[in-house]
């Protein structure tokens, strides 16, 4: 009998991340010397089940590498070791090699064996050594001796009790574990097996006898079955030379079976994944990111009730749609003004289903954080606060990236070696802190440090070391910070491996602008830098303003807005006879005439006689002159990339109430033409 587990291994990998990342934050919360049984607790029960579940799938690769991880947990919780840091940080780089293992079992690729084999080894002589030695030079496998004496063998006899596949557990799962210990040889006992009109599909009636050969430990065979304790009658004896046979300490054998390791993946319920891999199609690579959302209950019981209201005012208004006329027509309005109040209601709870806590985001810090403390010789401290705050999946999955630059940046240029901070009148250990929050219909992600600040004279130094500003020029705070986004820009000394290729910071302006955000900078010397991004808390649908230009109706997003106002003749002047400005809170802003840029026939030139929408985008503002404002809404964003080709100045398109296309326009993209043509 086979069985397709294919259709749970998307459930499996999914579950598995959730417990690595489990794992990884409990490690993280770790302290040498103090055993905190219960958080040891909660990281031995996600590498059991994903040792457990490895298993049932045919990984056994994750299964026999997290049995080590699991072993050295158990013996911390039970008392018979210390938590050192060594043991911390091999059992670290051991959630990184499940989490590569997993990775590239979901994308049927291979492994980084060898790095596997040197991390076994690492947790190997933790066993061996008590927790004591330093394991961090281990960088190749290496055999270690089992400290008590070697045994030739072991004989196990091994009867699932009845009921044992009522408890989801398969007895071919562990014969299978065993092949992965040593040499074995499997008689299976059918004495108890009844007639075939009288089985029970549901009931295991076959035991084993197990003759397994070499110099295991005992203990590795008990925690092997520790998975179906209570489940089954379990006998281990020592096996009295290593090419004897298992005698049946279980009852007399009516007939017995030869079992060959060589059959048993194949005759195996649980789905061999290495055969999988080899009869999928060469293109069928899982996507990376994930394809699923878990989602509270509880809106998805909302969602449910709003539909139920959704029909019951469709129902409302089929009846007064039956034989209407005007002393309806007050029923009518009403059940439409009920439509649009559902229908609002409907879109508001479709897109809570998508929202998730910024904490899937923020989860890989703490350990990043760590890493390059340890690395860079610093003591840091990372603060997270607004955990809780949702954003969409889509915006979410896209932000990551960004805020790696950021706190990498924050770590390395921020802040400062202990004995400097001391040297400052500092506390020793720097403090990095995320914070996320929302604030007028988006999020706001900040990224603060309590460093050096960003130092701006070595920023206008290498400004003009590579001409980007004139030597005598006088920039402002602003300016001076806008310069560090700029491509390939870098005030560091000398290049590593964390920083100083200028590549970076640029891309992260790119990507927050790509998702319609904003990043801005704070800076003060001696006191430390804030990194301010703020998001759309949705790429789907967007607040915008809706402005005419002759006869044609463009959506300006709202987050670009600064404020619209009417013209007078005397804030507005022309330079050199050709370039419009507009005074602005004494600033003078560049003259954006849409209509010029975007070839429409405009049915107002006289500024006097339009409107001016102020705008900023890419750190720059301008004044956008249009015929008319036509109210605030929001729309649902169509790409005109997927649908028609990508035009520059243009970030997408909406469908309006009446059925018209109106285009939404791309600020940053509309500046950057408005310059291209001034500068022609």
């Amino acid at each position: 009998m086979s069985i397709d587990m294919s259709k749970f291994l998307d459930t499996f990998f999914e579950e598995s991340a959730e417990g690595v990342d489990a794992m990884e934050a409990g490690l993280l919360n770790m302290q040498e010397g103090a055993v905190d049984n219960e958080l040891i607790n909660t990281i031995f029960r996600a590498a059991h089940s994903i040792k457990g579940g490895g298993a049932t799938f045919g990984l056994t690769a994750v299964s026999a590498f997290t049995h080590n991880l699991e072993t050295l947990l158990d013996e911390m919780r039970s008392d018979k070791r210390p938590v050192t840091t060594a043991s911390i940080d091999v059992m670290l780089e051991s959630v990184d090699i499940i989490r590569e293992m997993l990775a590239a079992a979901k994308s049927r690729s291979e492994h980084d064996e060898q790095r596997s084999k040197a991390v076994t080894a690492k947790l190997e002589l933790q066993l061996q050594s008590g927790g004591s030695a330093n394991v961090a030079k281990v960088a190749a496998p290496a055999k270690v001796a089992v400290a008590s004496a070697p045994s030739t063998g072991w004989r196990i006899q091994y009867a699932p009790k009845p009921h044992l596949f009522q408890t989801g557990n398969d007895p071919v799962r562990m014969l299978r574990e065993l092949q992965t210990l040593g040499k074995y040889s499997v008689e299976c006992n059918t004495s108890t097996l009844p007639a075939f009109s009288h089985l029970i599909p549901e009931l295991c009636y076959l035991a084993w006898n197990i003759s397994l050969e070499g110099d295991i430990a005992k203990k590795s065979i008990e925690d092997l079955f520790e998975w179906v304790d209570g489940d089954c009658e379990l006998v281990i004896s020592p096996l009295a030379g290593a090419s004897g046979s298992a005698t049946s300490e279980l009852g007399s054998v009516a007939a017995t079976v030869s079992v060959s390791t060589d059959v048993l993946p194949a005759q195996a319920v649980v789905v061999n994944l290495d055969e999988r891999r080899a009869a999928a199609p060469a293109e069928a690579k899982t996507n990376p990111e994930a394809s699923s959302i878990r989602v509270n209950i509880d809106k998805v019981d909302a969602l449910i009730n709003m539909v139920g209201e959704l029909v019951i005012t469709r129902s409302m208004l089929s009846q007064i749609g039956k034989d209407f006329d005007m002393r309806r027509i007050e029923k009518l309005l009403h059940g439409l003004e009920q439509l649009d109040r559902n229908t609002r209601e409907l879109q508001e709870s479709v897109m809570r289903i998508r929202m998730m806590p910024i904490n899937f985001a923020f989860q890989r810090f703490p350990r990043m954080v760590r890493d390059l403390s340890q690395k860079l010789d610093k003591k840091i401290e990372l603060k997270l606060s607004g955990e809780q705050t949702e954003l969409d999946k889509t915006v979410m999955e896209k932000i990551s990236d960004p805020l790696v630059h950021l706190v990498r940046n924050s770590v390395d240029h921020g802040i400062e070696k202990p004995e400097v901070r001391l040297a400052a009148g500092k506390s020793e250990t720097g403090v990095v802190h995320l914070n996320a929050f929302h604030q007028g219909g988006n999020i706001v992600i900040e990224i603060s440090d309590d460093g050096a600040g960003l130092p701006k004279d070595k920023v206008l130094k290498k400004a003009r070391e590579r001409g980007l500003i004139p030597p005598d020029g006088v920039l402002s705070d602003d300016q001076i910070h806008d310069l560090i986004f700029m491509a390939g820009f870098s005030t560091a000394d000398q290049i590593s491996d964390v920083s100083g290729r200028g590549v970076g910071m640029d891309v992260v302006r790119r990507n927050i602008k790509a998702l319609g955000g904003t990043v801005d900078v704070r800076s003060e010397p001696g006191k430390g830098s804030t990194f301010t991004i703020r998001l759309p808390l949705t790429l789907a649908i967007m607040d915008g303003q809706s402005v005419a230009v002759g006869e044609e109706l463009y959506i300006v997003p709202l987050i670009s807005v600064v404020i619209s106002t009417q013209i007078k003749a005397n804030e507005v002047s022309v330079i050199a006879n050709r370039d419009e400005v507009y005074r602005f809170r004494n600033e003078y802003l560049p003259v954006i005439r849409l209509h010029e840029v975007l070839n429409v026939k405009q049915t107002r030139t006289d500024l006097t006689r339009g409107l001016f929408v102020i705008v900023e985008g890419d750190g720059r503002r301008a004044a956008l002159f249009v015929d008319d404002l036509l109210g605030q809404q929001q729309v649902v964003i169509k790409s005109l990339e997927t649908n028609y080709k990508r035009i520059e100045g243009l970030s997408g398109a909406t469908i309006l109430g009446d059925g018209s296309v109106a285009l939404i326009l791309d600020i940053p993209g509309l500046l950057r033409i408005a310059h291209q043509r001034k500068s022609a």
